[in-house]
């Protein structure tokens, strides 16, 4: 057999694959037929009548979607089916909800969703093999360090909300941090799956050892504190929590120690209360989560979610007919309510549902993957955007308090949606090259 058959053989997706692919494409149509009913729907709640634009609306989000679908079938034939469907799912919901919202802020998130989808398909077509990236560690260490210090900068940096963690160049302004996370968690992923075995030895302390040896454990505890103290410097303290679980929950499925979380939990508990202490803006949200009547300006808008959510009730009041607008920040922060309000509790639900199957499939990405690193960035990835919605959540909710960070693919931002698109496609990447080297896949040995 020719070398140009081998590789067209390669390239050709198993009897699996194309299983895959027919089942991603089913999902997909549906995921758009409820991403178009619910703009009709919302626009008959507000006007009483059909949008002018659905025509053009349905063409346009079924070809960012379909142009998307064509680059998995294209580039990662074999990867896991489920994935793409839910995001596209959760990302066309979102934007129905910020379209009835604010119709100028739909305009910029349909212009960053575009943006997300061709940062998905070079990520696609530019990471051929994960396992490649793991020999740039220290380049991602260092991307990772640039991206969180950027905001700090003078002339670029500006500070929104008390929080100075944006750039702005020119018309255009974005979180950098949002991309520090995933090079943060490439950094961790190469360095923890060398130093493994060294980190599951526990050598200190002298009299009862439960950790290894610090010296292991240098540059990566180097890298987190450096970040921590940057994003602490900018007051994003969401990010500063989400870097600090992913550090930990990467360290405890590359070593499997009980000691990382529970060392970590204590920890957190400190630096909560070093926070509480010396932030006012922490102090406040604490109050407003203990007791939001007592406060009522810094607890308005998690008042203002609760009775939102209330009139929502079991089935909501309908897209267009609640009033989510009176939540504040609810495009952002609050999108959640805004689904609760007018799909109630179903539709809340259902939105849970979605993340939760995500997180299945992503988890069962990082079990399937054959190599160490693959493995361990399948499972921190997964980790990094579903403990990003469980906090957000909570905060809506009141189980935790309110912090900086936004729904992924749901809420309004450009910076996280470009973001978690690119996360998006790595995990893609991983679950097709598991899925190539398996006994029987194309190109593999049987």
């Amino acid at each position: 057999m020719s070398a140009v058959a081998q590789a067209r053989r390669r390239a050709a997706p198993s009897a699996l694959g194309k299983s895959r692919r027919r089942a991603e494409l089913g999902l997909l149509i549906l995921a758009i037929a409820i991403t178009g009913g619910a703009y009709t729907l919302a626009s008959l709640g507000q006007t009483s009548s059909v949008p002018a634009n659905i025509g053009p609306f349905f063409l346009a989000i079924t070809g960012l979607f379909f142009a998307a679908h064509l680059a998995i079938r294209r580039l990662a034939p074999e990867a896991d089916g489920l994935l793409f469907p839910l995001i596209a799912l959760l990302n066309g919901i979102g934007y129905v909800f910020i379209a009835r919202l604010d119709p100028k802020l739909a305009d910029n998130q349909a212009t960053w969703t575009f943006v997300g989808i061709a940062a998905f398909v070079l990520t696609l077509a530019f990471v051929r093999r994960i396992r490649d990236l793991q020999r740039y560690r220290y380049t991602f260490l260092a991307m990772g360090l640039v991206l969180l210090v950027l905001p700090l900068a003078p002339g670029v940096g500006v500070t929104i909300n008390g929080a100075r963690i944006w750039v702005a160049l020119g018309p255009i302004s974005f979180q950098p941090g949002e991309f520090a996370k995933i090079a943060f968690a490439l950094f961790f992923a190469s360095y923890l799956v060398e130093k493994r075995e060294l980190l599951s030895m526990a050598t200190w302390p002298k009299f009862r050892p439960v950790l290894p040896d610090l010296k292991h454990l240098g540059p990566v505890l180097l890298a987190w504190g450096i970040a921590i103290l940057v994003m602490t410097a900018q007051k994003d303290l969401g990010s500063s929590l989400l870097l600090f679980f992913l550090f930990i929950a990467m360290l405890w499925v590359a070593t499997g120690k009980v000691a990382y979380p529970v060392a970590g939990a204590g920890l957190f508990a400190v630096a909560s209360y070093g926070a509480w202490t010396k932030f006012s803006h922490v102090q406040a949200r604490v109050d407003a989560w203990l007791n939001p009547w007592i406060y009522p300006k810094a607890g308005f808008q998690v008042v203002q979610g609760w009775y939102a959510m209330a009139w929502g009730g079991i089935a909501g009041t309908g897209i267009g007919l609640g009033r989510p607008e009176k939540v504040p920040y609810v495009a952002s922060d609050f999108i959640f309510v805004a689904v609760a309000e007018e799909l109630g509790l179903l539709g809340g639900t259902a939105i849970l549902m979605a993340y939760l199957l995500f997180i299945g499939a992503g988890l069962r990405t990082a079990v399937q993957a054959e190599h160490s690193f693959s493995k361990l960035l399948a499972a921190g990835l997964t980790a990094l955007l579903g403990f990003q919605a469980f906090v957000i959540l909570a905060g809506v909710t009141r189980l935790l308090p309110l912090t900086g960070v936004v729904l992924p693919f749901v809420a309004y931002g450009g910076s996280a949606l470009v973001a978690n698109y690119v996360l998006l496609a790595l995990l893609i990447r991983i679950s097709d090259d598991s899925a190539r080297s398996r006994p029987g896949a194309n190109g593999a040995v049987s």
